[in-house]
């Protein structure tokens, strides 16, 4: 199997951004913030329903067979989604309900899987 050049995995990665942030839509979600950058890390979607903030960390793979999108999630990075929910609440000055999710996107059939209270 070939090895995915850098520009390739940022084209796939923001390709399935852009169908989390789609079916989040059509799930009646609000985009807040994409990317959201801070030199400590970065959040991948902040979207927000019924009073609720949520945190998406999205993860695209072609297909199971090298592993589901949710088993790429180890506790570092879950650790470091957390931090920078924190930042991003700190920052906006709110305080508020708020859940982490993941976007399990499968970019050869462009399915979105969303997977609540994931962390």
């Amino acid at each position: 199997m070939k090895k995915m050049t850098k520009d390739a995995r940022k084209k796939r990665g923001k390709r399935g951004e852009d169908l989390a942030a789609a079916f989040l839509l059509a799930q009646g979600y609000e985009i807040v913030a994409r990317n959201w950058r801070l030199p400590e890390g970065e959040l991948d979607i902040v979207a927000q329903k019924g009073g609720c903030l949520y945190f998406v960390e999205v993860r695209s793979k072609r297909g199971v067979a090298f592993g589901a999108p949710q088993e790429s999630v180890t506790a570092v990075k879950r650790r470091q989604v957390a931090k920078m929910a924190g930042l991003y609440l700190a920052a906006n000055g709110q305080e508020r309900d708020c859940a982490f999710m993941l976007a399990a996107v499968f970019s050869d059939s462009g399915r979105v899987e969303l997977i609540e209270d994931f962390f």
